[in-house]
């Protein structure tokens, strides 16, 4: 039996001596080079890099803020029309670090008004500004766009959202609360084309 088991062992190490060859020879680097390399060209003839990334199996971002920069700047480089003087990516990346402060930091505290809720949204550090830029804005967009009505105020530690409806939403107000509120719209994926392309609709 012992001579056996001895037997397999020999068996199997080479196989296992060449698989461990030969990722320890596979150079990282030279691979993600070439994949770059590959991805840069389609991006300069303004080309989609649906031939590049159709040899890589991955196909998420592995982060959402990157995840849509990455959206835009592709579609952006495929528009002939684009002015590339106006294109401003780093407001773009502002904008989505308030949203991942507000929606991972900030502590919300709910109060029954008439007609309604009031949210009052508190953070510390950089999630006070984030919360404030956040909410008011989204108040701005959202006023007069149905039966809900939007009225935000900043505050020393964040801001107080006050929603109110004259149709009989409390019951779901209530169930989506300040975060399900805050997502209302569909408008954030246009905000994001509007901000990177130069006209931001926030200012």
């Amino acid at each position: 039996m012992r001579k056996f088991l001895i037997a397999g062992i020999f068996a199997i190490a080479p196989t296992v001596t060449l698989a461990q060859d030969a990722h320890s020879g596979m150079d990282h680097e030279a691979m993600m080079k070439n994949v770059e390399t590959g991805l840069q060209t389609g991006m300069a003839t303004g080309m989609a890099t649906g031939m590049e990334m159709s040899a890589i199996p991955a196909t998420g971002a592995g982060q959402s803020a990157f995840a849509a920069i990455e959206e835009i700047v592709l579609a952006l480089s495929n528009d002939p029309g684009t002015d590339w003087s106006k294109v401003n990516i780093d407001g773009l990346r502002d904008h989505l670090v308030d949203m991942e402060l507000v929606f991972t930091d900030a502590d919300v505290s709910t109060k029954e008004v008439d007609f309604g809720l009031e949210f009052t949204v508190t953070g510390t550090g950089k999630t006070i500004g984030a919360i404030q830029r956040m909410t008011v804005a989204h108040s701005g967009v959202m006023e007069d766009s149905g039966p809900w009505s939007f009225n935000a105020v900043k505050s020393d530690t964040g801001a107080v959202l006050t929603v109110t409806t004259s149709a009989d939403d409390l019951v779901k107000m209530k169930a989506i609360g300040f975060f399900g509120i805050i997502s209302l719209g569909m408008h954030h994926q246009s905000h994001h084309w509007m901000m990177a392309s130069g006209s931001n609709p926030h200012q």
